[in-house]
């Protein structure tokens, strides 16, 4: 046996608790009932909602009629913001006390908040006929008011949309929501006015709002997958429709949709993971075009996707004309701007590259990458207007070492001083021969190659300014006792004056 009235509060809220919730004793209806409103009020008070809600439960098991245990309860609720809850509640009340007019009002104020508007209209008329307090007169007249304000607002929302005027549609549900803050039916309607408007983002916050009103709203998660798939999004638009799914697993719409966005994620997810790896497979990327040829932003995607993987993959023509068609619809898309001047650069159309990198310096001022490409790629042109190797042998700057020395002693062979015999032309091969040579062993060294790719000509002693450099000294004589073709079949004799 307990004497609640010499235990301390938490020690009475406990024994309480225990007698109603796991023994099944019953210490005394009237105390017991007493006791939990009493510690439920000092819990409430002292901002405890989840214990007071506790005490106000009991009590309401204790005296289902007991009309103060539910309003209190009804309180809890609505300080924890759960009005569904609350609702019950302040039902259960005036069916117990009719004349509880402070229960009306607040269930009045909830209904209107849910935009039920007829039955708050109810409940303020009966809390001004009931002889209210001054304060619940004033708040129910005001309340009145305002809900044939919204009746008027609705009934011109709706002669708005279907007459297709949405933006104006729009305006007059923004007032109606500001006050029916609940009303599912009013943000569904807005939903369907941004659509229309093109305002995506703010129909996607009012669907994900609606999602949460209405229990079981399968139809908004499948609007807001579609409206996400057609934005491109199509992890988003996987991560709702499976919301749909979760409550309805046999939803035609949303299982059907499910099919597509899932086969689209996964050839996308499929595609990254290769360009992660360097592997750059422009094939992965052409199947998601045609899995969904319909929405723009897939397209874009895609072919935004098979650009980086064309530059990256020396394809530098195919990246150039697939890099255009997406800078077409999305011009000052920096990372096609990149691309594109890459390969650019691949295709030794210098200016043009300068031109991309400029321009996307424009929109991503600190990027490093743009000023880095920039500066080399105007190191390339200032060196393209001197002196190429891959010109002079003929090769592109994608050949391999063994293209390259192929080329060397074709050319080789062909220029040889001694097979002039004009002083002219024997002069001019000289020359040529020796930038064939000087050519050969620029490009088939990794460090002066790399240099030479990067603008800087290790031959040149102004380009070098100061770093070791190679060059031919005394012209065509330099080369007395070299065989240009190392180990290979030719055999010059080299006859000089």
């Amino acid at each position: 046996k307990v004497n609640l009235r010499t235990c301390n509060v938490s020690y009475i809220a406990g024994i309480c608790l225990y007698c109603v919730f796991f023994s099944g004793v019953n210490c005394g209806k009237d105390g017991s009932v007493d006791n939990h409103m009493e510690m439920g009020k000092k819990l409430l008070a002292a901002g405890q909602l989840a214990d007071a809600l506790s005490h106000f439960h009991a009590a309401v098991d204790g005296d289902p009629k007991n009309y103060m245990a539910y309003y209190r309860r009804a309180t809890v609720f609505l300080a924890m913001g759960k009005s569904k809850s609350a609702l019950p509640d302040l039902s259960r009340v005036i069916e117990l006390k009719p004349d509880f007019t402070s229960a009306r009002l607040q269930r009045g104020n909830l209904l209107l908040k849910q935009g039920k508007l007829d039955e708050a209209e109810s409940d303020f008329k009966k809390v001004l006929k009931s002889n209210p307090s001054d304060k619940e007169e004033k708040d129910a007249q005001s309340q009145l008011t305002k809900s044939d304000e919204i009746q008027r607002l609705v009934a011109q929302s709706r002669s708005s949309f279907n007459s297709k005027d949405y933006m104006t549609a729009a305006a007059q549900l923004d007032t109606i929501i500001e006050t029916c803050v609940w009303d599912v039916t009013s943000r569904e309607m807005r939903v369907e006015c941004f659509i229309q408007m093109g305002e995506m983002g703010k129909a996607i916050s009012d669907l994900k709002a609606a999602s949460k009103l209405k229990s079981d709203n399968t139809q908004a998660f499948y609007k807001l997958s579609t409206i996400y798939y057609n934005l491109g999004d199509h992890e988003m638009s996987l991560n709702e429709v499976r919301e749909c799914l979760k409550l309805d697993p046999d939803h035609k719409q949303c299982f059907s949709h499910y099919k597509q966005v899932k086969k689209l994620n996964k050839q996308i997810q499929s595609a990254e993971e290769l360009i992660q790896e360097q592997r750059y497979a422009v094939s992965k990327y052409e199947a998601v075009m045609k899995t969904e040829p319909n929405v723009h932003h897939f397209t874009l995607l895609a072919k935004e996707r098979m650009c980086h993987a064309l530059a990256q993959g020396q394809q530098a023509s195919r990246a150039i004309k697939v890099c255009s068609e997406v800078l077409q619809s999305d011009p000052e898309n920096v990372n096609v701007l990149k691309n594109r001047a890459e390969a650019y650069v691949q295709e030794e159309q210098y200016e043009e590259a300068i031109k991309d990198y400029e321009t996307a310096g424009k929109h991503s001022e600190n990027d490093r990458q743009i000023k880095e490409g920039l500066e080399r790629a105007q190191r390339l042109l200032k060196q393209s207007q001197k002196r190429d190797y891959y010109k002079i042998l003929g090769v592109k700057r994608t050949a391999q070492k063994k293209e390259i020395i192929k080329a060397y002693r074709k050319l080789a062979q062909q220029w040889h001083p001694d097979n002039f015999q004009d002083p002219e032309e024997k002069k001019k091969a000289e020359k040529k021969f020796i930038d064939i040579a000087q050519a050969k062993e620029v490009l088939t060294d990794p460090d002066m190659r790399t240099k030479f790719d990067h603008g800087e000509d290790p031959m040149d002693p102004e380009s070098q300014q100061g770093h070791h450099h190679h060059n031919f000294h005394g012209g065509f004589h330099g080369f007395q006792g070299f065989n240009p073709f190392g180990s290979g079949p030719f055999n010059f004799k080299f006859n000089f004056n």
